[in-house]
């Protein structure tokens, strides 16, 4: 089996894993936050989807370093 295949397919697997594991911590904890604190709830969710929109950059990257590595 090609090497190539073999690290793009682990680059993705935890490049995604990795990623989705932290956008669910990062909702869960907040709607928890808002559940206690609901007067503070539209500063929570701006943080959320900061943290979210961070997590998923991280996932972007783990995409374009796949994509190198196949086709390089």
């Amino acid at each position: 089996m090609d090497p190539k295949v073999v690290m793009t397919g682990l680059t993705i697997a935890i490049g995604g894993f990795a990623p989705a594991l932290a956008i669910g911590m990062i909702t869960a904890k907040a709607v928890e936050a808002m559940g206690r604190n609901p007067e503070a709830a539209n500063d929570i969710r701006t943080a959320m989807i900061l943290g979210a929109a961070f997590a998923e950059a991280i996932a972007i990257y783990a995409l374009v370093i796949s994509l190198i590595i196949k086709f390089t």
